[in-house]
């Protein structure tokens, strides 16, 4: 596959620490997750700071707070358009040209809708009217025109009414709709014509996953799961794991889209545990549900070898899931309880002693209930826990690169 060249440009970069930086070295760790070749363009920062893999272009004027550029943002500040502004404008023209005619997308942070460099707001705008930006990408999160903050700053006429003109040749993103809308009103254009994408959160950082989760978390696709069911425990008959399957294949017939991890191994040594973890594949089958119970046991990068994980990656997949399934026969105590507990993740099981601690704060089940009462238990409790369905609303749509694949990567091909 050939990819396109891409740059993302904005005043500063990391190690500048900001709202807006933050986001770009996101962007940056999205486009090169998916590989893509990008290039960021700043007037102040380091590449030390940014993704590796990263090039960074260093272009010193970009930077609002530049010695030549502060004082004419003052004069402008106050209304006055200094003799010294187009002069800057052509010298931006020239250092940015020979960079920008590189790449068939330049994303552009704040610049076209924010006051704190306007000779570089108005030279990105001669750049695109002559065709040597090809496709510019004004990424708006903040405008300065319809801030209470900064509002007085800016003032009609040229070159502060280049914060409120829509170009036509340029492609318009909002980080919310809120800001869709005050951009609109601003350009005085259908909302429809500006984009919303939304900021979006780095699931594997908060989660605390290690290199092996990350892994499983992607070859399993379990980020994009409705629910997140979780037995960790070993492959034996006392585990009770086809009542497991049982349950997951009534969740799947209502059209919910869920997953069941089993954490650990059958023993290899044993002919009878080995029986039983072969009868379970066999039934896997026979419900349709390879594509959403998964042994770990046999989901590492060579399915034809055996895969064991630590305590480490158990934990990890412990963080990922909805709910701790524990519908065993029988159990010496059962240690996940606890874990689950700490962890704040809902517990179902049945009778083992460690129910005795999770007293009324789990959910007790009779192996006699019928796998499908469960899952209708399951899924009322799933359509009116808020807390689920915001955290699978975010884990679906709003981690980084679910944002990239959904919402940044289509804007490459307009």
């Amino acid at each position: 596959m050939t990819y396109p060249q891409v740059a993302i440009l904005h005043y500063t970069v990391p190690p500048i620490i900001g709202g807006v930086e933050a986001v770009i070295q996101a962007h940056t760790k999205s486009f090169l997750r998916a590989g893509y070749p990008i290039t960021i363009i700043a007037g102040r920062g380091e590449k030390t700071a940014l993704p590796p893999g990263a090039e960074f272009a260093l272009i010193p004027e970009v930077d609002s707070q530049h010695p030549d550029i502060e004082p004419l943002s003052a004069e402008l500040e106050e209304g006055r358009v200094p003799a010294a502004f187009e002069p800057a404008v052509n010298r931006l023209i020239e250092a940015l040209s020979p960079m920008v005619e590189q790449y068939d997308h330049l994303l552009v942070h704040n610049i076209l809708t924010k006051h704190f460099n306007l000779p570089l707001t108005a030279a990105l705008h001669h750049l695109v009217d002559g065709g040597v930006i090809k496709h510019c990408i004004a990424w708006c999160h903040d405008i300065t025109w319809t801030s209470p903050n900064s509002r007085s700053k800016v003032h009609p006429g040229y070159p502060w009414d280049l914060l409120r003109t829509q170009h036509p040749r340029m492609t318009y993103v909002a980080v919310s709709q809120q800001r869709q809308q005050a951009m609109a009103a601003l350009f005085e254009c259908p909302p429809e014509q500006i984009q919303v994408i939304y900021n979006g959160v780095e699931a594997e950082l908060l989660l605390g996953l290690s290199g092996q989760g990350q892994e499983l978390a992607r070859r399993l696709a379990l980020l994009q799961s409705d629910l997140i069911l979780i037995m960790p425990v070993r492959v034996t008959q006392a585990k009770n794991i086809e009542y497991s399957l049982q349950l997951l294949a009534h969740l799947k017939q209502s059209g919910y889209r869920a997953k069941l991890i089993v954490t650990g191994p059958p023993d290899p040594h044993d002919a009878r545990t080995m029986a039983y973890f072969h009868s379970l594949q066999a039934l896997r089958q026979e419900l349709d549900l390879e594509a959403e119970m998964h042994f770990i046991y046999e989901s590492g990068p060579d399915p034809d070898h055996p895969f064991l994980i630590g305590a480490e990656v158990v934990a990890d997949l412990l963080r990922l899931s909805d709910i701790l399934l524990m519908p065993s026969h029988r159990e010496g105590f059962g240690m996940p309880i606890l874990e689950a507990g700490l962890l704040g993740i809902p517990v179902i099981c049945t009778s083992i002693p460690a129910q005795e601690i999770g007293g009324q704060d789990i959910t007790l089940i009779s192996t006699d209930q019928e796998p499908g009462q469960v899952a209708g238990q399951i899924l009322t409790w799933a359509a009116q826990n808020p807390i689920h369905r915001l955290r699978q609303r975010v884990r679906q749509n709003f981690t980084w690169e679910a944002i990239f694949h959904q919402d940044i990567e289509p804007l490459l091909r307009r």
